[in-house]
């Protein structure tokens, strides 16, 4: 039994149900940060965060939004992030506590949305203690996200809870416009947010006056916010989207030219493993149900979901847990989490219901205990091959190299904040002019020549042809890569300066 928009008073969350969520968000944020500090020591899982760091303190200490002071760029993905992160600098806080701070708050956000919404969408649902909202903090891929230092899991609460109000059937359009113009500044693919939207309209409004009147709503909502959006970038960049939405995807062109079938393995490895593993018949069951029962919200909601995923196999490789799609993570659990519930006071399987129930439940309970710890060991050795190649390789240079000195770089983050130095981004961040030969080494080698290099820093495999003669100055050192079969960050001298 399903309900459009509002629970009970009797269903509602609790001030015992915000306690007990603050203390599980407490301890899933204590477990990582202390298997991060025992591993290695306390940092974060990917240079793109340092990045983040860089223009929000840039941003803090002089006003500018820049990487390098004094010269604006448009490299930050996430602008409304690293706006955010820029309050850890004016208070004195960051780069790390109020950093894990936000990520603690937003996934703590997260898991009451979700919660809220399966008391609104199933009625059977009046649990004793907050089922849902403990497995979205415990779940490893969204643990892992909170704790990263990235915008990843802010944009998954702004886009579940779009995709939440759509499937209780809210008739609040503005809001949801300002939500998705919302999203566009924590990621241009917020704008994805506008399919879902339109197709409820759509379908569940009686007449053309009332759908005319309900995008209209949507567009006033959504335009505030997306068209200054447009206009920062063209002012800081010269482009109406950030330097990273065309850098990535001319850097992993050789990704978009796999075959299919193993990109959509690789996207199903990410998504079950761990306890999504359990709950996704239950994904299948919701999907049925939705189909059978008309819930055009949660039609539409799947439909985004399986449009993101395909979008981002199609042009972004799926490593490092597969980042790039976990902000649909937390919707596509919910699915599964809804049939997961509903299934629990069926009679499916007559009277011996309760023999698969148990089974589910206990599956699901054990999985997720299981992976809060595995979760654990898998951020603190990504924070270990960050710390022991960017951030020693970055210290290292800011010691050691002429301050005068250009440096070719292909990782800029931990480089941009422990160093000074001027910076060729091979990446295409900040360097906007490399990304149409991103990746080709025979173009690369002379722009570097004409534009100054004379160190370039890199792991060995990513420019195999620019380093083969070059002499190393400094190898990181670090065991976390060698381990993991991978070369250390080297620095190699271009020209000397």
């Amino acid at each position: 039994m399903t309900q459009n928009f509002t629970a009970s008073n009797s269903n509602s969350i609790s001030k015992k149900d915000l306690w007990m969520v603050a203390a599980a968000t407490v301890l899933m944020a204590f477990i990582y940060l202390l298997a991060s500090k025992l591993s290695y020591g306390i940092g974060f899982p990917l240079d793109d965060s340092w990045i983040h760091q860089t223009y929000a303190r840039n941003l803090a200490l002089y006003g500018e939004w820049a990487f390098r002071p004094g010269i604006p760029s448009a490299g930050s993905t996430s602008p409304l992030w690293s706006a955010l992160l820029s309050i850890g600098f004016l208070i004195g806080l960051s780069p790390y506590i109020w950093t894990f701070f936000l990520g603690a708050v937003v996934i703590f956000a997260l898991a009451l949305v979700c919660e809220w919404a399966v008391r609104n969408l199933i009625d059977s649902y009046q649990p004793k203690y907050p089922w849902v909202a403990f497995f979205i903090v415990f779940e490893w891929h969204l643990s892992w996200a909170a704790m990263s230092g990235m915008e990843t899991l802010l944009h998954g609460l702004i886009v579940t809870t779009v995709l939440i109000l759509l499937m209780t059937n809210t008739p609040r359009y503005l809001t949801l416009g300002l939500l998705t113009g919302l999203a566009t500044w924590v990621r241009p693919d917020g704008l994805t947010l506008i399919g879902p939207v339109f197709i409820v309209i759509l379908l569940t409004e009686k007449d053309t006056q009332l759908r005319v009147k309900a995008i209209g709503r949507y567009l006033i909502g959504f335009g505030s916010l997306f068209i200054p959006y447009l206009l920062f970038n063209l002012y800081i960049g010269g482009t109406p989207m950030p330097n990273t939405f065309y850098a990535k995807q001319a850097e992993y062109i050789a990704w978009q030219h796999k075959s299919i079938f193993s990109r959509l393995g690789q996207m199903f490895l990410q998504l079950l493993v761990g306890p999504g593993v359990v709950i996704f018949p239950g994904i299948i069951a919701w999907a049925v149900h939705a189909i059978k029962n008309r819930l055009w919200g949660s039609m539409a909601a799947m439909l985004w979901c399986l449009g993101y995923l395909m979008l981002y196999i199609l042009r972004l490789p799926m490593y490092q847990h597969g980042r790039y799609i976990m902000p649909a993570m937390p919707i596509f659990f919910l699915f599964g989490l809804l049939s997961f519930f509903y299934f629990a006071k069926s009679k499916l399987f007559g009277r011996y219901h309760w023999v698969a129930q148990t089974f589910w439940q206990a599956s699901a309970l054990i999985i997720l205990l299981s992976f809060i710890f595995i979760g654990a060991k898998g951020y603190a050795d990504d924070v270990t091959l960050i710390e022991s190649e960017m951030v020693v390789t970055a210290k290292w240079v800011a010691e050691n190299i002429p301050p005068d000195a250009v440096l070719a770089v292909h990782d800029i983050g931990a480089l941009g904040y422990f160093d000074n130095h001027k910076l060729i981004d091979l990446a295409g961040l900040i360097s906007p002019e490399v990304i149409p030969f991103i990746r080709d080494e025979a173009q690369l080698g002379p722009y570097l020549d004409k534009a100054g290099a004379n160190y370039l820093i890199a792991f060995p495999d990513f420019y195999p042809l620019m380093t083969k003669d070059a002499q190393i100055v400094f190898e990181s050192g670090g065991q976390a890569a060698i381990l993991a079969g991978e070369k250390n960050m080297a620095v190699y001298v271009w020209k000397t300066p």
